[in-house]
């Protein structure tokens, strides 16, 4: 890839990189808190302070990486601690926490369709609107891929606790080479057929109401 146009792209998603997935983490313990669960307030960690969350690996080299070879993208910030026993009822909560991205999303293409009708007049209003279509893929592609059924994925632990015990059970222990799972996923190629059809369908969702 060209190095300028490498340049253009790392600075039109790096910002929604970031809010996208510290606010995804913030949302985890905010919600948790409301539902009975104050680990992550106790820690400090209810903050929209980036740098409080960003992990060096997932944050910034894992999408760098995947953004340059035009592939795939998607990474983690500082897990924000949820003590899921504490939550006073573990499956409906975690389904609410699971969806934490889908506010963001909406909000980047409201963002997007105000940016994009002021560049026909101002085009310095069109990276503003790259980066609300940035901000919808990476928030939509997250929620998504949270709600996966492999730990330690959002729908991994939902998994976990809607299965019967013994066989949640087997599953928790996957946690460990949970990311090892999804990079053999990315490797293979079945995680873009896996996500494909529901990011599609949502991406078409959110597009239509901003028609």
């Amino acid at each position: 890839m060209d190095f300028a146009l490498l340049v253009q792209k790392i600075t039109i998603w790096a910002i929604p990189v970031i809010f996208a997935i510290t606010i995804h983490e913030v949302a985890h313990g905010w919600v948790a808190k409301q539902l009975g669960d104050s680990t992550a307030d106790k820690m400090g960690r209810l903050t929209l302070n980036p740098i409080r969350h960003i992990d060096p690996i997932g944050t910034i080299l894992v999408p760098g990486l995947l953004l340059a070879m035009g592939g795939f993208i998607f990474g983690w910030a500082k897990p924000v601690p949820v003590a899921f026993n504490k939550l006073n009822h573990p499956k409906r909560d975690m389904a609410i926490v699971a969806a934490a991205n889908l506010i963001m999303a909406i909000l980047w293409a409201l963002i997007m369709k105000i940016a994009t009708g002021l560049a026909a007049d101002y085009s310095f209003f069109m990276p503003l609107a790259l980066m609300g279509r940035a901000g919808i893929v990476i928030n939509v592609i997250l929620m998504v891929l949270n709600l996966l059924p492999i730990p330690p994925l959002d729908g991994g632990r939902v998994a976990v606790g809607l299965l019967p015990h013994s066989v949640g059970n087997a599953l928790s222990k996957v946690e460990p080479y949970g990311i090892f799972i999804l990079l053999a996923l990315i490797y293979t190629g079945y995680l873009g057929k896996i996500m494909g059809p529901p990011v599609g369908a949502l991406m078409d969702t959110i597009g239509h109401l901003f028609t």
